[in-house]
């Protein structure tokens, strides 16, 4: 792959917020960007080893260019609090506010089982969601607003890059009405689908203009998108075009608007559909999850003179606990996810309690030693 520009000299220390901003954009940086996700419970063992203080932020703790804020609640009924229907020591089965019968583990994270759900169709989407979602009486119902204010002035005080981040359509549609529901409207009542992507990606961004306007703009936005499983996405790049893609477009061009970029995160195997987001106007794709099927260096060498990417290091090197094998994949694909700029470094899925804290801080130190240009 031939890169376009000529590499330039930089000043060797760049400020969090510069660093990635140029990253974002594929210029010459001092060195690769870091960031990270954990779940709560590494957090939670790596305080009670005493590693990490209670209470302190782990971007902070790391040293990470980046941090982020503004989630926004994309239930049907914001205000509605939690009713526990079912209860035993393990689990509680739980109804949100979007009617949906969910399944949680009490003392572990994890994805809750999908049990049942009130939006099946187009007819129950219009009687009990839709209408709710165009209340723009609510929609400072669904932000906060002063977390989101203080998470901003903490980048600002320290120069990191300061992300909105929040879901987007797909993963605002299938909580609503679940993946076979969803997945069998694009098939049987595309329309119903493509009003749903519509009636989410208005929202979001009237929510979007109402934080802005009292808080301040980010720096750039972070879109979750969980659009793949295991070597295969949910929906093929035509389903894609004809029914997401148009909301994808109307947000990304929201966010260019205010001169931010687009990061993109999506679980699974998404390659099939990495054309379709770059010409939507996503700018970086994160995580790139090795299980399912992605590849770092062959995405960085198809699309790196388009895009920029965050991840791809495969998490069960650093589950191992072996610093050997940490240091191979480091050595496989950082080279060349870094050449010409572009990359942010990060596991393709999120830090695990099966890490250690030595080995996450391993992998950590390798990495800027090794994506230093």
């Amino acid at each position: 792959m031939k890169y376009k520009f000529q590499w330039e000299s930089v000043m060797s220390e760049l400020t969090s917020r510069e660093r990635i901003s140029r990253i974002l954009k594929r210029r010459p940086v001092d060195r690769v960007g870091v960031f990270e996700s954990f779940w709560g419970d590494t957090q939670a063992h790596w305080i009670e080893q005493g590693h990490v203080k209670e209470g302190e932020d782990m971007a902070d703790h790391f040293g990470f260019d980046v941090h982020s804020a503004g989630w926004l609640n994309s239930e049907a009924d914001p205000d509605h609090k939690e009713e526990i229907v079912e209860e035993t020591e393990e689990w509680k089965l739980v109804r949100n506010g979007n009617g949906a019968l969910l399944k949680w583990w009490k003392h572990k994270s994890g994805t809750p089982e999908h049990v049942d759900f009130l939006v099946k169709d187009r007819a129950g989407w219009e009687e009990h969601a839709r209408p709710l979602l165009l209340d723009e009486t609510r929609l400072r119902d669904r932000v906060d607003v002063e977390g989101y204010r203080r998470w901003r002035n903490h980048c600002i005080e320290r120069r990191q890059f300061f992300f909105w981040a929040g879901v987007s359509v797909f993963e605002q549609m299938h909580p609503m009405c679940g993946h076979e529901y969803m997945l069998m409207g694009m098939a049987l009542d595309p329309d119903w689908v493509k009003d749903m992507c519509e009636v989410y990606a208005d929202m979001t961004m009237k929510v979007q203009r109402i934080l802005f306007a009292e808080a301040g703009p980010p720096d750039g936005f972070f879109f979750y998108e969980d659009m793949g499983f295991k070597h295969k996405p949910f929906l093929s790049p035509a389903m894609y075009r004809d029914i997401v893609w148009p909301s994808h477009k109307k947000l990304f061009d929201y966010a260019h608007s205010l001169g931010c970029p687009v990061m993109v995160h999506s679980c699974g195997f998404v390659e099939p559909l990495v054309p379709g987001l770059i010409d939507a106007g996503m700018d970086c794709l994160q995580a790139m999850e090795v299980k399912a099927g992605m590849d770092l260096v062959e995405l960085k060498k198809k699309y790196g003179d388009r895009i920029a990417f965050c991840g791809g290091m495969d998490i069960r090197t650093l589950e191992s606990n072996d610093v050997k094998q940490v240091e191979a994949e480091l050595r496989k694909k950082l080279p060349t996810a870094m050449a010409g700029g572009g990359y942010i470094l990060h596991t393709d899925h999120s830090i695990s309690t099966r890490v250690n804290y030595e080995t996450y801080r391993y992998f950590l130190r390798r990495g800027l030693e090794i994506g230093t240009y």
